[in-house]
């Protein structure tokens, strides 16, 4: 083992590390996330995980609804129309990044 292994970072290592989600569910719920986690071909930890990750990631998603006045939303569509779109390249960089539960 080389010593820029042994001195790792620790806190990237703890990031990369599971952590146990626990929570108390009744017989009936636990045995329909079963009866679908067999279906799917998957164990429990995973399709709940799964699940979760997916429900995480669309309302996170969904957080682009804008809405403005009208007289507001006439004075955004100006301020477009009066500045071109120019390179950027933080931006650029930014849209090419992956997401972060990906």
């Amino acid at each position: 083992m080389t010593t820029s292994l042994l001195h790792a970072n620790p806190v990237a290592t703890e990031k990369t590390k599971p952590v146990a989600i626990n929570m108390r569910v009744d017989f009936k719920k636990r045995d329909l996330i079963d009866v679908a986690a067999a279906m799917s071909g998957s164990d429990r930890t995973s399709f709940i995980l799964d699940a979760a990750c997916k429900k995480a990631e669309e309302v996170i998603l969904d957080q682009r609804l804008f809405v403005l006045a009208d007289d507001d939303f006439d004075a955004f569509e100006q301020a477009l129309q009066n500045n071109p779109v120019r390179s950027n390249k933080w931006l650029q960089k930014l849209l090419n990044r992956p997401s972060r539960w990906s």
